[in-house]
């Protein structure tokens, strides 16, 4: 029996999860496809291919020569770019696709959250008077800073910045998560910081920053996800898991 072939396009835990889920299945082929963008990636359980696929086109050229049977986009709610490609190759080949989305994180009671559309309006809205802030939101567009020196900021990221922000009062902190409450509070208490800007990424390994501004009575700046390619989603590994098989069974029936 031929084996069907599963394109993940990952770079999240979640996508890690799914593909060690699927690793041991003998009638499944697994590639896990990587941006590059961090540097030192985690270890992954299959099959990696690093670098992108040159827009839509490319990813759906990249389907077909391959003979794969399934894409699935567990990419970053914020990788829009990807995700788009993603849904338009899904579009043009044919292909059955399912795409795994963390549900977005809501406000609870004591938080205080102001929501904007992207990491100028974050920064904008910190105002003219000097504020503590914790950049959460990684290297990239971190840059957005510069255009308000007067703040005083912590950059947290996988990867360092480079160039380094022209700022004369900033702090890099490399970590990668998940990260505890404890410590989260800890690095707010350290750095008296009195405002947090983070993307609603959504999901439990960078939720710790969000209880800790809530603990503190700290401001916290919410860049939006934008509205989410046309694709069938679901949004825990487990689901994607009952959708693969529900997706796959007819070929699998077949002997394909």
């Amino acid at each position: 029996m031929d084996k069907t072939r599963i394109l993940i396009l990952g770079g999240t835990g979640e996508a890690r999860r799914l593909a060690a889920e699927l690793a041991g299945r003998d009638d499944l082929d697994i590639l896990l496809s990587l941006a590059g963008r961090t540097q030192a990636p985690a270890e992954q359980p299959v099959p990696v291919r690093i670098g992108g696929f040159g827009g839509a086109q490319g990813l759906a050229e990249f389907l077909v020569a391959g003979g794969y049977n399934l894409l699935i986009d567990a990419t970053h709610p914020f990788a829009e770019r990807i995700s788009a490609n993603a849904a338009a190759a899904v579009e043009r080949t044919g292909i059955a696709a399912i795409a795994l989305v963390r549900p977005e994180w809501i406000p609870e009671a004591g938080d205080h959250w102001h929501v904007v559309a992207d990491i100028a309006a974050a920064i904008a809205t910190l105002g003219p008077t000097p504020r503590r802030v914790f950049l959460a939101t990684g290297r990239q567009g971190a840059h957005h800073a510069e255009v308000a020196p007067q703040h005083f900021y912590v950059v947290r990221s996988v990867d360092p910045v480079d160039p380094p922000l022209a700022l004369t009062d900033v702090e890099y902190v490399l970590d990668r998560g998940p990260f505890t409450l404890e410590g989260e509070m800890e690095l707010m208490r350290k750095y008296r910081i009195d405002a947090v800007i983070t993307k609603n990424s959504g999901g439990s390994a960078a939720y710790a920053k969000i209880e800790a501004a809530r603990l503190l009575g700290t401001k916290l700046v919410v860049i939006a996800r934008a509205p989410a390619a046309a694709m069938t989603s679901v949004g825990t590994v487990e689901a994607a898991l009952e959708a693969i098989d529900h997706l796959l069974s007819p070929a699998m029936n077949r002997g394909v």
